[in-house]
């Protein structure tokens, strides 16, 4: 080939090794044009994969299916392992070869005796990335123009690997980017949702806890959640977030209930490789996770003794070691601490440490469970269905007047998470309109006076008023009769009830219903 072809085919070559999306086309394009200066009848190129070389492209009359599905052990081929240490290309005469190494296309192809063959790396730096090999069926030995020609195609083949390589750890920064990004835009959203749903509270005890929160919010300690099941202590948290000079920064949950104890502490302050059976990888745990903005601790009461420790030292002085590490990490968190438990009661009984008790509890906040403020009942059951309805794509649903008076009469022991575990069922039951007390699995409004009543007249109750046991009948029957008498299963009278079936058939028993 005329010198400026040469050139011309370097330099389109070029263009094409700096187009990642193009890499298998340089690749191809590339043995190809060796050919017109370097003449074989087999090149194949090798991407390395720890300690095997898989073949990525391959061209020649030899280049069969069998070659293309080809890999090579290094631990296997000494003589490739050096040529990839050299980062030269290297011919190899037939006394290379010898001994237990053999010729790496042995049982591939039939190739003779002393055939010329060469191996050219390819390199990112010190980094090897593979490896050409070029095979001929004649005898001889490459000459040394050969070799330095191949050297020069060899770079090309480096720099379209290394671009592609590259390319490939660029995209997957740029996802894992687009993945944290979305995660901080969801918690800064769950945030602003957090805060105005507790802003618009109408319940005087709950306004007075909210605003107790804003001002802790600022001050940049922990704070100590306190609050029957249910009801609402990580929506505090969020808010709280939101309300602090921390809510651009990541807020991080962690129940404490829910992880078995001995893997407590690893997601908390992370584990290396190796610290414990099944610690394949090192992983980071929740306080690096957090670092810089918030970490909730749900359920703190449940934490083991040791872990407790390690805690009130990350709170004092802001360091920790991963677990099976020496390595002192130091972290900037703010924790927020939620338990229904009474912990000065776990103190007491050395369940809990008094000195971290005191140190959480600096600020604490009781929130009040849902019966003592029911004038938000029907305004948090309203925004969960249109949130429901745009969440789902259903809907849109709205409560009937005997619903609304029937969620009023509820006392919820379950709190706020009874409420929408309530309107969660109903809106499964029916897929739009508005819902009816025995969709929510409540008691419906009692009759007016002029209307019919199933109970006796010796069960009503002074007043007129329907009795506790008038109005579980009532209700009893009209599940039964809205279940056709289906007790078990989904969609039975039991889950819509959200009793056990046991209990629902006592009560049934204990009214006379079948």
């Amino acid at each position: 080939m005329p010198v400026v072809d040469l050139s011309a085919e370097l330099l389109d070559l070029s263009r094409l090794a700096t187009r990642p999306e193009a890499l298998d086309e340089a690749l191809q394009r590339g043995l190809r044009a060796l050919h017109a200066v370097v003449p074989y009848d087999l090149a194949a190129l090798y991407q390395l994969d720890g300690e095997l070389l898989r073949v990525r492209a391959a061209e020649g009359p030899l280049a069969r299916p069998a070659v293309r599905r080809h890999t090579l052990a290094l631990a296997r081929f000494p003589t490739i392992r050096r040529a990839l240490a050299s980062r030269q290309p290297i011919p190899l005469a037939h006394h290379d070869h010898a001994g237990d190494e053999g010729d790496p296309y042995d049982g591939v192809l039939d190739l003779p005796h002393g055939h010329s063959c060469m191996v050219v790396p390819l390199h990112a730096g010190d980094r090897p990335l593979g490896l050409i090999t070029l095979d001929r069926s004649v005898c001889g030995v490459y000459t040394p123009e050969a070799v330095a020609l191949a050297g020069v195609y060899g770079q090309l083949m480096s720099m379209a690997l290394a671009f592609a390589e590259q390319a490939a750890l660029l995209d997957r920064y740029r996802h894992r980017l687009k993945e944290q990004v979305a995660d901080l835009e969801a918690e800064l959203g769950d945030a602003r949702d957090a805060v105005a749903a507790l802003e618009a509270s109408a319940s005087p005890s709950m306004r007075a806890v909210v605003g107790q929160a804003k001002v802790a919010a600022g001050a940049d300690v922990p704070l100590l959640l306190l609050g029957e099941t249910g009801v609402g202590k990580e929506v505090f948290a969020r808010a709280v977030h939101g309300w602090s000079p921390r809510a651009p920064a990541p807020f991080v949950k962690m129940n404490c209930a829910a992880i078995p104890e001995n893997l407590v502490e690893s997601e908390l302050f992370g584990h290396v490789k190796g610290a414990f059976s099944g610690a394949v990888g090192a992983r980071q745990g929740r306080f690096a996770t957090a670092n810089g903005g918030t970490l909730l601790l749900d359920e703190l009461g449940e934490m083991s003794l040791p872990t407790q420790a390690r805690l009130l030292r990350v709170l004092q002085e802001g360091t920790f070691e991963p677990v099976g590490s020496d390595r002192t990490v130091k972290v900037d968190v703010r924790v927020l601490a939620a338990t229904h438990v009474d912990l000065p009661a776990a103190v007491r009984a050395g369940r809990f440490r008094e000195d971290l008790y005191y140190r959480l509890a600096v600020f604490p906040l009781a929130i009040p469970p849902l019966r003592e403020r029911r004038e938000d009942v029907l305004p948090i059951a309203r925004d969960w269905l249109a949130a429901a309805a745009r969440r789902t794509r259903r809907g849109p649903w709205t409560l009937d007047p005997a619903a609304e008076a029937a969620l009023l009469r509820e006392p919820f022991p379950g709190n706020v998470r009874q409420l929408v575990n309530l309107l969660e069922r109903a809106t499964i039951l029916r897929p739009a309109g508005a819902l009816s007390p025995a969709e929510l699995g409540l008691l419906a409004a009692a009759p007016s006076p002029a209307a019919p009543s199933l109970a006796s007249p010796s069960a009503a109750a002074p007043g007129g008023l329907p009795t506790l046991e008038e109005n579980e009948r009532r209700y009893l029957e009209a599940l039964m009769e809205a279940t056709g008498g289906r007790i078990y299963g989904p969609g039975g009278a039991a889950e819509k009830a959200g009793v056990p079936p046991s209990t629902l058939q006592s009560r049934l028993a204990r009214r006379g219903l079948r």
